[in-house]
């Protein structure tokens, strides 16, 4: 009956998508006046999100064998990030040459201001502020600031601390454990807004831009759409059944609620929590799941590669200054470094994109103002690309790393192992980890 529930919950969402439009669009400035709604919800989710990243990790390393696999898992996964992004780099370079939708795009005063605003923000960050950024002011303060990578830092240490305590861990394991469950429990009681949250978030940007901007940047926009779906079904498909032999439609059908979020938010960060917990229901163990997902969301970018690279060769065509090919590297290499950390953030990518070009080329910035209009509708497929960039790069971690169970991901795709849309955690059918006490070197002793 909860399941039932739930799904009249995301049916209502999908109502609410679409009021908002017809909001936006009749009266657009109250369309602009709900926007708080949205804010609000996603307010709501983020708060969740470092709980249940620590939680996660806490839990996971815990419950590891070696402290060597978590280094593993880590090496993997980093390694595959950079891998990814290159490719959806290279790719975005190819058919932002290819298409040139930039000519023929006129300037305003009003633009250039608007570029202007995001060149300050995209200028408050750089290489070195970001790595010092990765640690916190105290040991608390991850969870006061909201910093995915901040938090990820904490849990890895205090889940290390913890594998060194040996048995007298187990009670704050057992802690945790609770912990957790408390926090997802919260969670699925604020998706009860989500259909709220989702009405005045598209109210509120079809309201502030209307239909002129799409009509005049559609081309970039479709192009951009375009190379997004190319990504995920040439290659992250493919290399999906090439290593784990799991197919990527039965994979995005079973996260179908999760990509209807991001829709209806534009942020991915509203969908990382249901993520973690779908991923362990899935068959991934917890120690990947707990590294690969926090960390994916801020190294695993690979919608924002594209847009970087479509967007730098869009505004640099449409000021009548396009880039040479070894500028078009060098900006966007810097572009794709500081863009870390910003997968889950609306509008993160506009900023970036400012900043970059700022810093390398600020000749460009005023071009900026031209993509400005759009970027919301631009956001989505970034968020929706980067979502499904790390689902899929969780499971082949698991793959590579053995921790991944291909029986139960069977049979949680075909419907027969349903996910728990209350508690979002599997209490009746996962065994706790394994108490510290347990553990050892000896290989029979050493989980299947």
């Amino acid at each position: 009956m909860s399941r039932d529930r739930t799904h009249y919950l995301y049916i209502a969402v999908i109502v609410a998508v679409i009021a908002g439009i017809a909001v936006g669009l009749a009266a657009p400035e109250v369309g602009q006046d709900l926007k708080p709604l949205g804010t609000a919800f996603v307010a709501l989710i983020k708060m969740m999100i470092s709980p249940i990243i620590f939680c996660t990790i806490v839990l996971g390393v815990g419950s590891v064998t070696k402290a060597a696999k978590v280094g593993k898992v880590g090496g993997l996964a980093l390694g595959y990030f950079l891998i990814m992004s290159t490719v959806a780099l290279a790719i975005g370079l190819i058919v932002g040459n290819l298409v040139d939708p930039g000519q023929g795009l006129q300037l305003t005063d009003e633009l250039r201001k608007a570029a202007e605003a995001e060149a300050v923000k995209g200028g408050e960050s750089d290489t070195v502020t970001f790595l010092l950024g990765i640690i916190p002011t105290t040991l608390v303060s991850a969870f006061t600031e909201g910093q995915v990578l901040q938090t990820l830092l904490v849990a890895l240490l205090t889940g290390f601390a913890l594998l060194a305590m040996g048995e007298r861990a187990t009670p704050i394991l057992n802690g945790i454990g609770h912990i957790q469950r408390l926090v997802f429990r919260i969670l699925s009681m604020i998706m009860w807004a989500a259909p709220v949250g989702a009405f005045g978030a598209m109210a509120a940007v079809v309201g502030a831009t209307g239909m002129d901007a799409l009509k005049s940047l559609g081309v970039i926009m479709l192009a951009f759409y375009v190379t997004c779906v190319l990504f995920v079904f040439g290659i992250l498909g493919p290399m999906l059944w090439a290593v784990a032999r799991v197919s990527l439609v039965s994979l995005l059908r079973y996260l179908a609620r999760e990509f209807l979020l991001i829709l209806s938010t534009s942020s991915s960060e509203s969908a990382l929590p249901r993520l973690i917990a779908k991923m362990e229901h899935l068959g991934v163990s917890r120690p990947v799941v707990g590294i690969t997902v926090p960390t994916g969301y801020s190294f695993n970018l690979d919608g924002t590669a594209i847009y970087l690279t479509m967007a730098t060769l869009f505004v640099a065509s449409a000021t009548g200054a396009p880039l040479a090919f070894g500028e078009q590297i060098s900006l966007l290499v810097f572009m794709m470094i500081a863009s870390k950390g910003a997968a889950g953030v609306t509008g993160a990518g506009l900023a970036t994109l400012a900043g970059g070009l700022q810093s390398h080329r600020p000749d460009l910035v005023d071009g900026v103002g031209l993509i400005v209009g759009i970027d919301r509708f631009m956001s989505e497929a970034r968020a929706l690309t980067n979502f499904a960039g790390n689902a899929v790069a969780t499971v082949l971690v698991g793959t590579w790393t053995g921790e991944f169970d291909k029986e139960r991901a069977a049979e949680v795709l075909s419907g027969r192992i349903p996910f728990d849309e209350t508690t979002l955690l599997d209490d009746d059918n996962d065994p706790p980890p394994p108490p510290p006490a347990e553990r050892s070197d000896d290989p029979a002793l050493s989980p299947a």
